[in-house]
């Protein structure tokens, strides 16, 4: 099923707006979404037995999602991080598959992935591509090893089980710490903290930095600069990099079409240089190109690290980290995370919302009508138009209309001419006398409406095929 998706909070979706104001939805918020364990570390003699950092990826795999995480036995700063496989159908629950590829502790029955790399892994995200011509490489995974002096490297494999380093690593330059990576447009794209002039001029702080490539092998050594939190001019740490606002290990990646997510790790060092006192929720970014982003409100905890201490103790500050992965199942959005440091992750954490519902604009009382108008739309012939939105009390009403790019009026399709019909909890489809939708560009023109209009909470839209 095609689908164009038009979320609340991004202001390329719905560039026009007045008499509103956008609310963002912090996760731990309802009753009913506290943070949970779904996959926790090991029993004694396991090799995931010390902790489990989420630095990894959660990809879809015909009918089951398959999470790749880093397992320690280490204690300490001399841990020792090897790829782990998890297996799930629904994202809540899952097992640690017997892979039967790697022997450890005298036997093979564990779900250790047979990555030939000596020493301690950093990162890995993985993706896959079922159709890819090459059938040893539809698993893809870029990482990072001190191996090759964290330079990124990248390996292939055709199960995702037995993996095969490129010959020719390491591809990438010196200090990409990667955790996100999407395929779009026929460009691989992987983002980390990495090196830019900004990042050397503000004396090494971190920040969002992508590297591309059209084969996995052959990447960019030059990387694009993202997204950076300090000031422009970059503002210069004074404690070796850690002190200050920064951008830990770039960002989680969710390709919903014309949109790209990003949840990123907001790192808030303490001018004291030390890493206990830091603190790190998880942002949320927008772009439309996957190399560029920007926060629909500066600075807002999309998963806040203080609620989930307040759930789950898993360390003495709230420190967050993010790996690769997102997914909509039912009636809700899941997202997978851990604690930072990795030494104090005892378990991969999973935060959740009402499906699509991580942000929605509202009216705001004042002189100004309450509207919200999109960026010019083309419909194919089966397309539908579907709200996500609720209406918390009795007293507001939505209206919708469709006016051409230049903002007149399309016969038929006012708001006169518009009936809602409740499909789910979630959605309402929009439908007009006239049938099928223009086929022309249009734009969706949304008024909030009712004596109350501030109870109308739009969250996203959808030009969705019907079929």
């Amino acid at each position: 099923m095609s689908e164009q998706v038009l979320f609340a909070f991004d202001d390329h979706a719905f560039p026009f707006r007045r008499g509103l104001r956008l609310r963002l939805h912090s996760f731990p918020g309802e009753a009913d979404d506290r943070p949970t364990k779904v996959l926790e570390k090991g029993a004694p003699g396991e090799a995931d037995s010390e902790s489990v950092a989420y630095y990894g990826s959660v990809i879809s795999v015909g009918p089951e999602l398959w999470m790749y995480y880093l397992g320690n036995d280490t204690p300490g700063e001399g841990r020792h991080q090897r790829l782990m496989l998890a297996r799930s159908t629904d994202g809540r629950s899952w097992t640690k598959p017997s892979l039967g590829v790697v022997e450890y502790g005298g036997n093979s029955d564990n779900n250790i992935c047979d990555l030939p790399v000596d020493g301690h892994l950093q990162a890995a995200v993985v993706l896959y591509e079922p159709h890819d011509p090459d059938p040893d490489r539809r698993f893809k995974l870029s990482f990072e090893t001190e191996l090759y002096d964290k330079r990124m490297a990248v390996a292939f494999s055709a199960d995702g089980v037995t993996w095969v380093p490129y010959e020719a690593n390491p591809v990438g330059p010196y200090f990409f710490e990667q955790s996100g990576g999407i395929r779009r447009h026929g460009a691989y794209l992987v983002n980390g903290q990495g090196a830019t002039e900004h990042w050397a001029a503000a004396g090494f702080a971190r920040q969002l930095v992508t590297h591309v490539s059209y084969d996995f092998v052959n990447w960019s050594q030059e990387g694009v600069l993202g997204f950076a939190r300090d000031d422009l001019p970059p503002r210069p740490t004074t404690h070796g990099g850690i002190d200050g606002r920064q951008v830990h290990l770039g960002a989680a990646l969710w390709d919903r079409g014309d949109t790209v997510i990003g949840f990123y790790g907001m790192w808030n060092g303490h001018p004291s240089n030390d890493r206990r006192l830091i603190t790190m929720d998880i942002g949320l970014l927008v772009s439309h190109d996957a190399l560029h982003f920007t926060e629909p409100i500066p600075d807002f905890p999309i998963v806040s690290g203080r609620e989930t201490k307040t759930t789950i103790d898993h360390s003495a500050f709230p420190q967050l980290m993010q790996g690769q992965g997102f997914a909509n199942i039912g009636d809700h959005t899941l997202f997978w995370y851990s604690a930072w440091p990795e030494s104090d992750a005892d378990a991969v954490l999973l935060a959740t919302w009402k499906r699509d519902r991580l942000g929605h604009l509202e009216a705001y009382r004042g002189p100004e009508p309450a509207v919200a108008m999109s960026r010019v739309l083309v419909a194919g012939a089966d397309d539908e138009i579907v709200l996500n939105a609720e209406l918390v009390s009795e007293f507001a009403e939505l209206r919708v209309e469709l006016v051409d790019e230049q903002f007149a009026p399309l016969e038929g399709y006012t708001a006169a001419d518009a009936s809602l019909s409740r499909v789910t909890d979630l959605e309402s489809t929009v439908t007009w006398a006239v049938g099928r939708l223009p086929d022309t560009p249009f734009r969706l023109r949304i008024h909030f409406a009712g004596p109350r209009p501030e109870d109308v909470h739009l969250f996203a839209a959808y030009v969705r095929s019907a079929r």
